[in-house]
């Protein structure tokens, strides 16, 4: 009878597939963690190899990119959006054009001196004795370029317009600065206080003419002739040692970086702030009483008082016409 009554309990188990190790679905994500990975560090390597100027156009490209207005163009070196639209020419300084000429001089140096004088110190010492006869300074205006004479060590030759083998390589190198540079250049000649001794020819066409054998050798060396704006000589009249008119070191040619006109417009614009202001204190200056009275004095001491304030203003205005020109660092 017990065992009639005996249930039989069949239990179902139900197996789930993967419970073990998860199945393959975690392949998929890891795979794709990976390929971003790797993506990511192939743009950070590609980007350590390239420079510092394209780095700062293809982040300029990126922050300033508009979708309706500047698809489908490049950020890469020569196109015209690059550089026209996104890319702020440098502001010439002296301390970069020194580096630079300095940098040329001793490229030149190494190309013609091979590498055994690199390896000796021969060729940076080549540099340094060119270097030596280069000035290179701020003037209104744009960046100076000098060089200069030394004793026993001329540019040119005594009398003549004729350059040295030693001026050839300095205004080679100075002509690859030029090009770096999307300015206008003016060449001038000096010359020193010591009187000509020619028959047709005096310190003003010598000065002339080698300004102008200058002018030929930039050119030579790949310079623009469009980007000559002026070629003049001043003789003995501008000296760069005043104390010894007859001092070698004025004899030299000026090469000068002429300073873009972009900020022709905001100059303009001080210089009517200027004018604006001299006109509303003007009235003030011509009303000034005659009389000792009290009340007289009173107008007396406010217009002192207005004025030094025109001055004051008038000083800061000339501050900052001079920072729109570039002439203060």
């Amino acid at each position: 009878m017990s065992e009639a009554v005996r249930k039989v309990i069949i239990k179902k188990v139900k197996k789930r597939h993967g419970e073990g190790h998860h199945g393959g679905s975690w392949k998929v994500a890891y795979a794709d963690f990976v390929t971003a990975m790797m993506a990511f560090f192939l743009l950070l390597w590609l980007l350590s190899m390239v420079s510092t100027e394209k780095r700062a156009v293809m982040a300029e490209y990126f922050k300033n990119f508009s979708i309706f207005k500047e698809s489908g163009k490049t950020f890469q070196p020569g196109s015209a959006f690059v550089i026209t639209d996104h890319i702020k020419k440098a502001e010439l300084k002296p301390e970069n054009i020194a580096l630079s000429l300095r940098k040329a001089i001793r490229g030149k140096g190494q190309g013609q001196g091979g590498q055994a004088q690199a390896a000796s110190g021969q060729g940076t010492d080549q540099a340094e004795a060119l270097m030596d006869q280069v000035r290179v300074d701020a003037v209104e205006g744009g960046v100076r370029i000098q060089i200069v004479d030394k004793e026993g060590s001329p540019m040119f030759q005594l009398g003549s317009a004729e350059p040295t083998p030693k001026c050839r390589e300095i205004l080679a190198a100075v002509a690859e600065v030029v090009k770096e540079q999307d300015t206008k250049i003016a060449i001038e000649g000096h010359t020193d206080a010591a009187p000509f001794r020619g028959d047709q020819i005096t310190n003003w066409e010598l000065s002339t003419g080698r300004a102008s054998a200058a002018r030929r050798m930039l050119e030579t060396n790949g310079t623009d002739p469009l980007r000559v704006a002026r070629v003049v000589g001043y003789a003995d009249t501008d000296l760069l040692v005043k104390e010894n008119p007859k001092d070698p070191q004025n004899r030299r040619i000026s090469i000068i970086l002429l300073q873009p006109r972009d900020s022709a417009p905001v100059a303009a614009t001080v210089q009517k702030e200027v004018k604006a202001a001299f006109q509303a204190e003007a009235p003030a200056q011509q009303a000034k009483p005659v009389a000792s009275d009290p009340v007289a004095g009173a107008a007396v001491s406010k217009e002192d008082t207005m004025k030094q304030s025109f001055q004051e203003k008038k000083a800061e205005m000339k501050k900052k016409k001079r920072d729109v020109m570039g002439l203060w660092d």
